[in-house]
């Protein structure tokens, strides 16, 4: 195999495998972290549960979400935010209107839409309450994250035995390359001696 692809093999399996860890040991530690106030680098992400944000974000799409104050949040954005302080639940809709210093509370608070309702939310939102701002999603992400947290003690035996297989499969096909090569180097050696022999026998 040539050094470059050699290279890019590495780089590539190592991209993978420190992948699947990031989303595997992100998933355990929200997991067993309850504290409302998680975040892991200044994201949080959450799974989409319902279609209000369709087409942008579907049902079971992971987000990604930066905190983020109110001074830095304006109209156009997409937040998530904790519509009720009763509650634990969180939504995520569109900023459709910014309202500074509301009724001269010195308060901010936005009025938001999910991009599937046809009218705004019949609730303000104050700055207090909302997370931040959503970065980018990835479809179908949050299915995985959410059975990997409910089932991790399964996962982690798999991701392992996986991780080991595909060593193993590599090794072999590096062997087998190994092995070609000294055939052909074997084949080269052979052919030489005969070559010389008839060299000398022309001269004689």
């Amino acid at each position: 195999m040539p050094l470059g692809a050699r290279i890019f093999d590495i780089a590539f399996s190592v991209f993978i495998y420190l992948l699947a860890a990031a989303i595997l040991v992100g998933a355990i530690l929200f997991s067993f972290n309850t504290s409302a106030d998680k975040a892991i680098f200044g994201y949080r992400y959450y799974t989409v549960l319902t279609g209000s944000m369709s087409p942008t974000y579907n049902v079971g799409d992971m987000i990604f979400v930066q905190l983020k104050g109110p001074e830095n949040i304006n109209v156009g954005d997409v937040i998530t935010f904790n519509p009720s302080q009763d509650s634990d639940a969180y939504l995520t809709h569109r900023v459709t209107e910014k309202l500074v210093d509301y009724q001269g509370t010195g308060v901010t608070c936005f009025k938001t839409q999910g991009d599937a309702n046809n009218s705004e939310d019949s609730f303000l939102i104050d700055s207090s309450r909302v997370i931040g701002t959503v970065n980018f999603g990835i479809p179908w992400l949050g299915y995985v994250v959410r059975f990997v947290q409910l089932r991790w003690y399964i996962v982690l035996p798999i991701v392992i035995m996986v991780a080991v297989f595909f060593y193993l499969l590599k090794r072999y096909f590096l062997m087998g390359d190994d092995d070609d090569e000294e055939d052909e180097n074997s084949d080269k050696d052979q052919k030489t001696p005969t070559t010389a022999e008839n060299v000398s026998a022309d001269v004689k």
